[in-house]
Formats: C-alpha cells, sequence, structure tokens
C-alpha cells in the first residue's frame, strides 16, 4: 500500500505545470522532485551573505547564532524519533552542518579563509546525498523496504521480501521470499498469530500456502472481511438425477464458491476414491453437515446409502424411506458392519472379473460391453450393475466403544477397491477412541468447530501450520469447517466455508427428496445383497419395513360399535359370590412362602438343546443377528437354565457352523440357516 501512494505523489509532481515546452518541460518535471536539497544549499549561502552585512562585527550575534545552531540541531534529533534510524540521523548531520556554515559565515565572512570551498564542496554533497535518498526510497521493485517490510519486522521476518501484491474481492495475496539460509516455511507458520494481531485480524483470516518446490518461498493470504457470518438455508440437493461421481456440494468457501467433494476415483483425473471423517464438538453444526452430504447422496441414481445412528434417527428420520439399509445401534449395527466386511470382497471379485480396477459410473449399469465382460468368450455378459455403496457411521464414538477401537480398520482398508466408502461422524477422533489405523485411511475430512486441544485430531499438521484453526470457533459458529479432500487445490485446505442450514422448512423438501429416491435410485445389486442377506439374514432382508416411519393412525369412527354397553358388568362365574359376606377364617398353610421356591418343569438336556436351537431361530427371525449370553437372560428365568450353560451351548453352535465368532468378546454372529446349510 505504502508503495502505491509514493508512486502517486511522485506522479503528481511530475505532472506539475511549467512553461518549458519539449524536452526542456520533461526535464525539469523530472527534476522538481530533486530540486528542494539544492533550493535548501542555496538558501543558505544567501542567508550567510546578508547575515555577515548584518552582524559581521557583532559578538552577542555570534552567540545567538551558535545557541540557535545546537538548538536546532537538537530539535531535528528529537523529533526524527518517530522515524528510522537513518533518516534521524540523516537529517541531523545536514541540519549540524549547515547550521555550522551559516555561523562561520555571518561572523567571518562567506568567503573568508575555506568556508567559501566548504560551501562549494559540501553544499553539493548534501543536496546529492538526499537526491540518492529520494531515488532509492523510490524503488519500483521493492524488497521489502517499505511499510510493509515495517509490519513484516514487528513479526520476526525483517529480511524477508514482499513481492508484487494480488488484490481481489476480500483477498489479498503476497509472494514473499524469505532470507536465504536463515528463514523457512516454519518461521512464517508461528509468525501468523502476531501478523494477524498486527492487522488486527481474527488468527484464522491470515494463511499461508508454501511453495511445495522451496523451503523460503510462499504466498501470504490475507481475508480482511468475513463473508460466512450470513446463514444460507438448504434449498434442495445440487444435482438431482446425477451420478454419485458428480462432485457434492457441501456449502460455501469464504469467498462464495462452493465448497465440493468427491467420494468415488476417477482415473481420468488421477484421483482415488475416498472415505470421509466429519468431527466437530457439540453444538459445531454436525447434524446440518451430515445432512448437506446425506441428502446429495440420495439425489444421485447409481448409489445406495446404508446408515447406523444409535440417536434412532433423530436428525435423519424424513430421509429414512430414501435410505437403502438404516440400523440403530448396539445388535443392529454389530450387522451392519458384519455385512459390511462380507460384501467388500465380493464386491471386489465382481469388479475384478469385469474389468474394472476401481468402481466407475459404467459398472452401475447393465454390462453390454466386451470391454467389462465377465463371460471367457469375450462376448458382452449383460450382467446387472453394481451401484456406489456408501456406509455411514453417525456418532461412531458409540459404535466404536462397543465393537473396538479397530472395528472400522479392516473396512477402510478395503472399501475404497470395492467401490464403498465409509463416512464415521463424531465428535472427538482422538486415538483413545480410533484406532490410528482407521485415522489413517479417512483420508478427507470436514473439520468443524472444536477444542483448540483437539485441532490435531481433525486436521494434518501442515494444514494447521497454514492457517486453518477450527478451534478458534468452538461451538460459536456452527456449520464453519475446513474440508480436506482429494480433488481440490491442496491451496484451499485452510480456507474456511460454512455448510448450508436445515432449518424447520426443509423438512418438506427432505421428504420429497426422500420419496424421490425411494423410486428412482439403484436397487441393491445381487452380488452386494446376496453377501449382506448371507451374513445379516432378515436384519437386511426385511429392512424395507424395519425402515418404514409410517405407524398405525387414530381415526374417528361414526356410529355404534358391537360391544353390548347395556349387559351386566360382572363376570357369570362370580354371580353367585355375595358382596356382603364375611370373609372366611384362614386355614393352615394360608401364610407358607409363595416366593424364593423353583417351580415349573426343568428341561432335560435334549430338550434344553432344542429349546436353544428354536431361540437361536428366533432371534434370525427378528434380525437380531449378533447375539451373547446376555441376549439369553430372560430365556434362562424361563427355562431355569443358567448363562454359563448358554455360554457351552454358543460355543458348541459355532463348532457346528450356526454361529461364527465376532470381534467382541462373547458376541456371536448367527449364520443364517440357508447359509449353514
Amino acid at each position: 500500500m505504502g508503495e502505491h501512494t509514493t508512486d502517486a505523489l511522485h506522479e503528481a509532481q511530475l505532472q506539475g505545470g511549467s512553461d518549458a515546452g519539449g524536452v526542456g518541460r520533461y526535464l525539469l518535471h523530472r527534476a522538481k522532485p530533486h530540486l528542494p536539497p539544492w533550493l535548501g544549499i542555496a538558501g543558505t549561502g544567501l542567508a550567510g551573505v546578508l547575515g555577515h552585512w548584518r552582524w559581521g562585527e557583532s559578538a552577542a550575534a555570534g552567540v545567538g547564532l551558535t545557541l540557535g545552531s545546537v538548538a536546532l540541531t537538537g530539535a531535528t534529533w528529537l523529533m526524527g524519533k518517530s522515524t528510522s534510524q537513518q533518516r534521524r540521523l540523516h537529517s541531523a548531520i545536514t541540519v549540524a552542518a549547515g547550521s555550522a556554515w551559516l555561523t562561520a559565515a555571518c561572523l567571518a565572512g562567506p568567503t573568508t579563509g575555506p568556508i567559501d570551498d566548504l560551501y562549494l564542496m559540501g553544499g553539493p554533497v548534501v543536496a546529492l546525498s538526499w537526491n540518492v535518498r529520494m531515488i532509492l526510497r523510490r524503488n519500483p521493485d521493492p524488497t521489502g523496504e517499505s511499510t510493509d517490510k515495517g509490519l513484516l519486522a514487528k513479526v520476526g521476518l525483517a529480511r524477508a521480501q514482499v513481492g508484487a501484491v494480488k488484490v481481489d474481492p476480500n483477498r489479498v495475496t503476497a509472494p514473499l521470499a524469505l532470507e536465504a539460509g536463515e528463514q523457512t516455511h516454519d518461521d512464517v507458520t508461528k509468525s501468523l498469530s502476531r501478523l494477524a494481531s498486527a492487522l488486527d485480524l481474527p488468527r484464522n483470516a491470515v494463511r499461508y500456502r508454501p511453495d511445495p518446490g522451496s523451503e523460503r518461498r510462499g504466498e501470504l493470504v490475507i481475508v480482511p472481511e468475513d463473508m460466512l457470518h450470513d446463514v444460507v438455508e438448504w434449498d434442495g440437493p445440487s444435482n438431482l438425477g446425477g451420478s454419485i461421481a458428480d462432485p457434492i456440494v457441501v456449502g460455501r468457501y469464504d469467498d462464495g464458491s462452493p465448497m465440493l467433494l468427491w467420494l468415488p476415483g476417477d482415473p481420468e483425473a488421477n484421483r482415488n476414491a475416498t472415505h470421509l471423517l466429519i468431527a466437530g464438538g457439540t453444538g459445531s453444526g454436525k447434524g446440518d453437515t451430515a445432512l448437506n452430504v446425506q441428502t446429495e447422496i440420495l439425489s444421485r441414481t447409481d448409489v445406495m446409502l446404508w446408515l447406523s445412528d444409535p440417536k434412532m434417527f433423530q436428525d435423519f428420520r424424513p430421509l429414512l424411506p430414501g435410505i437403502d439399509w438404516a440400523a440403530e445401534g448396539g445388535s443392529p449395527t454389530e450387522v451392519m458392519v458384519a455385512a459390511l466386511q462380507a460384501v467388500i470382497p465380493a464386491r471386489t471379485g465382481w469388479l475384478g472379473q469385469h474389468g474394472y480396477r476401481q468402481w466407475i459410473p459404467a459398472a452401475a449399469q447393465v454390462q453390454n460391453s466386451t470391454a467389462h465382460t465377465c463371460r471367457p468368450d469375450g462376448r458382452a455378459c449383460g450382467c446387472e450393475g453394481m451401484p456406489y455403496l456408501v456406509a455411514w457411521m453417525e456418532e461412531a464414538a458409540n459404535t466404536l466403544r462397543n465393537l473396538g477401537d479397530d472395528a472400522f480398520t479392516g473396512i477402510s482398508q478395503e472399501a475404497r477397491s470395492a467401490g464403498i466408502s465409509l463416512i464415521v461422524s463424531l465428535q472427538r477422533p482422538s486415538y483413545d477412541q480410533m484406532s490410528t489405523s482407521t485415522r489413517a485411511s479417512l483420508t478427507s475430512v470436514i473439520a468443524l468447530g472444536c477444542d483448540p486441544r483437539d485441532e490435531g485430531f481433525s486436521l494434518p499438521e501442515s494444514v494447521i501450520d497454514a492457517g486453518a484453526h477450527p478451534g478458534a470457533w468452538g461451538n460459536r459458529r456452527p456449520g464453519y469447517c475446513y474440508l480436506v479432500t482429494p480433488g481440490i487445490d491442496e491451496d484451499r485446505y485452510p480456507s474456511p466455508g460454512r455448510t448450508r442450514a436445515f432449518t424447520h422448512r426443509a423438512a418438506p423438501i427432505m421428504e420429497q427428496l426422500a420419496a424421490w429416491a425411494l423410486a428412482n435410485r439403484a436397487p441393491a445389486d445381487p452380488i452386494t445383497a446376496g453377501a449382506a442377506a448371507g451374513v445379516a439374514g432378515t436384519a437386511y432382508t426385511n429392512r424395507a419395513s424395519a425402515g418404514d416411519t409410517g405407524g398405525p393412525c387414530l381415526t374417528l369412527v361414526d356410529g355404534d360399535d358391537d360391544m353390548d354397553h347395556d349387559g351386566p358388568l360382572t363376570d357369570p362365574e362370580d354371580d353367585g359370590i355375595d358382596p356382603e359376606a364375611e370373609l372366611p377364617e384362614p386355614q393352615e398353610g394360608d401364610d407358607a412362602p409363595i416366593f424364593g421356591q423353583e417351580a415349573g418343569h426343568k428341561p432335560s438336556p435334549e430338550e434344553a438343546r432344542e429349546l436353544f436351537a428354536r431361540a437361536l431361530e428366533e432371534f434370525e427371525e427378528e434380525g437380531r443377528m449378533i447375539v451373547g449370553p446376555v441376549d439369553f437372560t430372560d430365556w434362562c428365568d424361563r427355562h431355569h437354565l443358567s448363562r454359563s450353560w448358554v455360554s457351552l451351548r454358543l460355543k458348541e453352535a459355532a463348532l457346528d457352523g450356526r454361529l461364527e465368532a465376532t470381534n467382541t468378546t462373547g458376541r456371536w454372529r448367527i449364520i443364517p440357516v440357508l447359509t449353514a446349510a
């Protein structure tokens, strides 16, 4: 900014009026900025001549001139305190030399001894020194010796050089070259807080983008105004009827451009498929962020969505009809995780047989191409397509506590090649909740406001160093977020954005979208459905009725009903009882205890095994495919069997192939009857 002001002032001086014409006027205009020092030297010489004529013989004048010279020099030094040390010293020396010569000229005469020679030699030297200073001060290629240099000096980057500044709406970008061998990118990232303080801006308004090809070059990006303050409500999906391979619009950046996310890979764009982590503290806007992503997924025609939500679909209930499989927390989620583990090899096998190295939109269509056939003779096979699959684990901390911190490790490491994206949403993705292997596989992240101490769990260190700080928002900026994902420029990673808000006005649109998705989304392909049903049984095959939100409604019926309200109000068997008669006297044995005594029939070992097998069938029919001794508590009480007996029978059933051990100790997965057979 200082450079532009100096240039404008200099040009104004050059454009001053003059009566000279042609070359003379040009030279005069160019010389005008440098004339003041020479005029000062000429004025000093004239003052010396007039002063000698007036005070040449006055001793008192000599004292006064000497004191005046000292006072003027001291005043110059004091007044230069607010300027640079170099300018202050230069000004004081000039005033001291000029006032000393003037005093000598007034008292002894301007032509006495060496006084005239000092004037003729020293005067031009002093004037030229100021001309040189002016030339150096107006440098069209600044090297930091400007107001920018002063600002950088305050934050510890005094020797850094600022290049040509690029000014965009609400964004200033300044190339920065650090001192070779003395400064690195780390020095800049450590000074961003002080730089924001010097500019009176919030911490995340100042960012640094290092040059990956140099350790001493990068760009400072300053966004002076928060353009995300205004809430933008969700009014519908961005690409209804499109493909999941098209970008998902999550929200908007602070410059107004859309925040884009891709889940499947694209071999032509050299982009891999990705898993997604949504992380943020309480009140940071995770629910609205999830709805932004889910509504985009449900608006595409070649994708299925599986959802696990321990909160009983509190935020997502309007979308349930459009979701292929929705499971509550606990055992239903255990079944879904087991089904995911089973469908991965089935899907990768199908993709490999049809010549797909990764899922692309063509894989979701009927396979009529000879380039993607499973027939050995090379003719088109006509197999049904395989839609993309998104597995969403909402409030995943609950699931991880139940299944272990590595519950998603195998899925996250293998699912991408099977055309599956795993989306995990939780408040604090710390290593005591999620294994490091799982976290490393979640290559994309939407980081919302959080505790400043938790920033490192959500964002890569390089993004935080570049100026991203979700901890600055906490829960005071719902929907504010950073997006780190393949497919967008890495320079965008430290740029904040904001998701769209879902208000009560969004509910009718969400219901319409769910109805549209139910009619238009891709159905489950035979490979995925077969693998899931082989593990989950009726929990998967009956998923449509389980996710049905419709319920019985009360209906007002006019007319009489079939009940006889005018008949007797007592049971006919009690007609002989006289309500006025005295109760009979207590008989012997009436006070015998009836509690604590074992009653009922205890089954024989053969009967108990039959009852146990029937109980497994009932669990399977109910869709409870993950069981353990705790699930048999009521059953044990009814049949007078112990939980230790049940534990032994569970192990026997596993040896017989009816059950399969899970990753959780004491929990077993029921193998459907047809599969076990």
